[in-house]
């Protein structure tokens, strides 16, 4: 792996976990957990998480960071196959934290 494909791939896993930490429900929060671990098992787990609580909490911001850094993984040998259906499952995640 590239130095810029674990960059981005941390990026990546970050943001979706500072999506299951402050998803306002349980079910939301479980969805971002396993949009997480898809994005794990695509790498064999090789990957790093990057500290992503610094003062953006907003789950707009943090989804839009999210969804950018997933789609930049497909130019870096990530299916895009697998990207669609990381994306999808964010979306669904998305939908579930929604008032």
């Amino acid at each position: 792996m590239l130095l810029a494909h674990a960059v981005l791939l941390s990026e990546a896993r970050s943001y979706i976990a500072a999506l299951a930490e402050n998803a306002e429900t349980l079910e939301a929060s479980s969805a971002n957990d396993l949009a997480l671990i898809e994005l794990d098992s695509a790498h064999s787990d090789d990957s790093f998480a990057l500290d992503a609580t610094g003062p953006t909490v907003d789950r707009d911001v943090l989804m839009a960071f999210a969804t950018a850094a997933v789609e930049r993984l497909t130019a870096l040998g990530v299916g895009a196959l697998h990207t669609e259906l990381l994306l999808s499952s964010l979306e669904d995640a998305r939908t579930l934290d929604m008032p």
